[in-house]
């Protein structure tokens, strides 16, 4: 995910130049989250005949465990932001506006290979979930989880990196195990 932070801030800059009206220049900043993805058409390969489902990758592990992640070669991957439950948590859901600690393992569909992980750090991923500080697909994707639940969320690149870039190739699409290992609770 560090790599991911420093990508946010990028494209953030490169957006907001481009919104004014200006050429955006790649600029460095410190990590941030994951990054805005930048636009791109999806990779140009052969079609499998049909998009994957949450139900054809398989996971391993449970909440707090090293999950393992494995993409089929059988289908395409999927054109929308997908989500499933692995395991539900408890308390209220995850909103806009609350500070998430995440554990998270990331693979990249095209190589499916492990590119980050969290738990290998031994340190939880912070973000204050629906403020553009990570991808849009972590921001739309981590509504609702619960503490204690575990997510898997297959994010398509126009939710992800887009162009890429740090580690990224372009049009790349994610695939993350995601642990909430703290959401807050409501007052009230």
């Amino acid at each position: 995910m560090q790599k991911i932070g420093k990508i946010v801030v990028v494209a953030a800059a490169a957006l907001s130049l481009a919104a004014c009206g200006q050429d955006a220049k790649p600029q460095t900043a410190a990590p941030a989250g994951p990054p805005v993805p930048s636009s791109g058409a999806a990779q140009a390969t052969q079609s499998k005949g049909r998009e994957c489902t949450a139900d054809d990758i398989k996971t391993t592990g449970k909440f707090g465990e090293v999950p393992t992640i494995t993409i089929p070669d059988d289908c395409d991957p999927p054109k929308k932001l997908i989500t499933k439950d692995l395991s539900e948590g408890t308390g209220t859901g995850a909103k806009a506006g609350q500070k998430l600690k995440m554990n998270y393992l990331l693979v990249t569909w095209s190589d499916k290979q492990k590119l980050d992980s969290s738990f290998d750090r031994g340190e939880t991923f912070d973000l204050n979930l629906g403020a553009g500080e990570v991808i849009p697909g972590w921001d739309k994707g981590l509504e609702g989880i619960k503490q204690g639940g575990r997510r898997l969320l297959i994010i398509p690149p126009d939710l992800a990196y887009g162009e890429g870039g740090q580690g990224i190739k372009p049009n790349e699409t994610l695939v993350f195990v995601t642990d909430a290992v703290s959401v807050p609770t409501d007052k009230g």
